[in-house]
């Protein structure tokens, strides 16, 4: 018997959250710095492919696999109690660079928006710094994202800083 077909990505521009950022999308990125040191990094980059950020925050509902993988299908859960919904993504990419680590996912049917967002940490080997950084691009999938845009986009920003804050050492 063989598998049910994947559902398509609802954007054409898959993996682009690994370079340019396409027109048409609102685009943010957050890079902050969480410590210093290479274990710091290491630490951080288990923990992102683990869906730390995603458990940390709330939103996790589950993933197809223990770390994220390419293929990995990964459902978040945005909203609160009965007002919430399921919104399911596929990662797209994982980063495993001597000095970048984490992975990208993008939107599946069924999300309210559409887009791929970035889960990363950075290694400064200049300085020993490390930083955390949260980059996607997306626009509204649903009536009522379009509706509350403003407000969608303020609340990304502010998960994104919440993201970061789960992976400082505690």
């Amino acid at each position: 018997m063989s598998q049910p077909a994947a559902a398509p990505f609802t954007y054409a521009e898959v993996g682009a959250t690994a370079g340019e950022f396409p027109p048409g999308y609102d685009h943010f990125q957050v890079r902050r710095r969480i410590g210093s040191g290479r274990d710091l990094f290491e630490r951080a980059g288990e923990q992102i492919r683990a869906y730390r950020i995603q458990r940390g925050t709330g939103i996790f509902h589950s993933a197809s696999t223990p770390t994220a993988e390419p293929g990995t299908e990964l459902t978040v859960r945005l909203g609160l109690g009965p007002l919430g919904i399921n919104a399911p993504c596929r990662v797209v990419y994982v980063l495993d660079e001597p000095n970048r680590r984490g992975f990208a996912y993008g939107t599946l049917p069924g999300h309210p928006e559409i887009g791929e967002e970035l889960f990363a940490v950075e290694y400064d080997p200049t300085d020993d710094s490390v930083h955390g950084v949260i980059a996607a691009f997306s626009r509204p999938g649903t009536w009522y994202v379009r509706l509350g845009a403003p407000l969608v986009r303020l609340i990304q920003h502010w998960f994104a800083h919440r993201y970061i804050a789960t992976l400082r050492p505690r």
